[in-house]
C-alpha cells in the first residue's frame, strides 16, 4: 500500500514562521504522493497574497480560506477539502524534518487496513533561524492520545467518528475530544519518534502573560464543554477538574500568592540571564492555578 498524504494547517495571521513550516514540508525526501493543505482562518498579516505569489517556491501547496471561525471549523474544511486518502495534521508554527513524511508513512504502510494511527515527536522551541537546532527536552514529553500537532491518520477513520467539534469556540481540547471518539473506534496510537516537528513560539517575555492568563481562562472553560460530551474520570483527569489538581495547584501557588506580580521579578532575572524557556516554566505555577480556577468557574455556571 502507498499512501496519498494531504498535510492539513490551519493558519491565522502567522506568515513568518508558516513560510519556514512550508519550505520544510518541500524538503521531503519521501517519493510518495502528498499535498500541503493551508486553510487561512482570515488572516490579516498577507498571508494570502504571498501564498498565492510562490507557486513555484510552494509546488505542493493548495490553498482554502474561510472567514476566522477558528482551528476546529479549519481542519474541518481542510479534511473536506483534501485529495488524499491520509490526513497529517500539524500546526502552522511547527518546522519538521526532512524525514517526516517517509516517517510516517513507513509506519502506516507497514499496518494496512489496520485501526492504527501515529503520532510523531513536537520539540518546543523559540529559536526561529534554526529550530532544528533545539534538543528535545522532559519538558516536552506528550501523553496525549490524539493531538494535532503532528498525527497522520487514514482519511477513512476521520469520517467514521465525525468531524471537529467546532463548539469549541475557544482555546483548546477540540482534538482531544475526537481522540476519544476515535479511541471507541477501537484505534491504536503507534509512536513515530523519527517524525519530529519543531513547534515554535517567541521567545517568553512578561508582556505575554496577560494573554496567557487568558488562554488558560479559555482553555478550562473549554474543558468543561469537553466533559459535558464526555463525563468520564479520564476527561476529569484531563481538564484537572478533581480536587487533588485545585489541593496540588493551590499548594504550589501558595493560593494565588504566586502569581503573575509577585513572581514577576524572578521570571524578569531568569529571561535576563537568556533562559526564557525556564521563565516560561516557572510561569506555570500560577497559569495552572488559572486553569483551574477557569474551569470550576465554568463548572459552577453550568450547574448552579
Amino acid at each position: 500500500m502507498t499512501v496519498f498524504i494531504s498535510i492539513v494547517i490551519p493558519t491565522f495571521n502567522r506568515l513568518p514562521i508558516l513560510t519556514k513550516c512550508l519550505d520544510a514540508l518541500e524538503a521531503q525526501r519521501w517519493q510518495g504522493r502528498y499535498e500541503v493543505v493551508v486553510v487561512d482562518d482570515g488572516s490579516t498579516d498577507g498571508t494570502i497574497a504571498f501564498l498565492q505569489s510562490q507557486p513555484e517556491r510552494f509546488a505542493h501547496l493548495r490553498l482554502v480560506c474561510q472567514d476566522h471561525r477558528g482551528p476546529a471549523a479549519a481542519r474541518n474544511l481542510g479534511i473536506t477539502s483534501a485529495r488524499g486518502d491520509t490526513i497529517i495534521f500539524i500546526d502552522s508554527d511547527l518546522v519538521v524534518t526532512p524525514v517526516f513524511l517517509a516517517s510516517h508513512a513507513a509506519i502506516l504502510e507497514a499496518h494496512p487496513g489496520e485501526a492504527v494511527f501515529t503520532y510523531g515527536r513536537v520539540v518546543n522551541t523559540c529559536n526561529f533561524d534554526h529550530p532544528e537546532s533545539e534538543p528535545y527536552k522532559i519538558t516536552d514529553f506528550s501523553a496525549a492520545y490524539f493531538a494535532t500537532g503532528n498525527v497522520a491518520i487514514a482519511r477513512r477513520w476521520l469520517e467514521a467518528a465525525g468531524p471537529f467539534d467546532e463548539t469549541f469556540s475557544l482555546y483548546g481540547w477540540e482534538d482531544l475530544e475526537l481522540g476519544v471518539r476515535l479511541k471507541k473506534l477501537g484505534l491504536r496510537l503507534i509512536k513515530c519518534p523519527e517524525a519530529v516537528g519543531y513547534h515554535w513560539h517567541p521567545p517568553f517575555s512578561l508582556k505575554q502573560i496577560p494573554a496567557l492568563i487568558q488562554k488558560e481562562y479559555e482553555r478550562g472553560r473549554m474543558g468543561v464543554v469537553f466533559y459535558r460530551k464526555h463525563p468520564s474520570w479520564d476527561v476529569r483527569m484531563m481538564i484537572q477538574m478533581t480536587p487533588l489538581h485545585q489541593v496540588l495547584w493551590g499548594l504550589l501557588s501558595l493560593g494565588g500568592l504566586l502569581n503573575e506580580k509577585t513572581m514577576a521579578p524572578l521570571l524578569q532575572f531568569l529571561i535576563d540571564r537568556g533562559r526564557p524557556q525556564l521563565a516560561l516554566e516557572v510561569a506555570r505555577i500560577f497559569l495552572n492555578w488559572y486553569n483551574v480556577q477557569g474551569v470550576y468557574a465554568a463548572y459552577r455556571e453550568v450547574n448552579p
